[in-house]
């Protein structure tokens, strides 16, 4: 079964990119190699770098908090990059705490 995160892109022009992947170091570079496997928003928008990643309990939980985190203001998303939590996510536990979160 594989595990899922939902993870935040920073773009070189400083906009942010919300996806889900299984995988999030693979996809950071399919991001930045463009071509058909990165997502058309980032292609014009290159390099990204990660900027937060979150596990999620499964693949239903990854996409549901991916539509939460896109429903987020900008700000709201500055501060989840930033915020204490932020390295709890990036350990690989689940962050019901986290604002926006069901």
């Amino acid at each position: 079964m594989p595990t899922w995160f939902v993870y935040l892109l920073r773009c070189a022009d400083d906009t942010l990119y919300t996806g889900v992947t299984t995988d999030p170091e693979r996809r950071l570079q399919e991001h930045n190699a463009g071509g058909k496997r990165g997502a058309r928003y980032t292609r014009a928008r290159r390099p990204v770098a990660l900027a937060y990643q979150e596990l999620a309990a499964d693949k239903a939980e990854a996409y549901r908090r991916e539509a939460a985190i896109k429903r987020l203001t900008r700000s709201a998303k500055l501060a989840l990059t930033r915020s204490p939590d932020a390295a709890i996510a990036e350990s690989g536990e689940v962050c019901a705490n986290i604002p926006g979160f069901r």
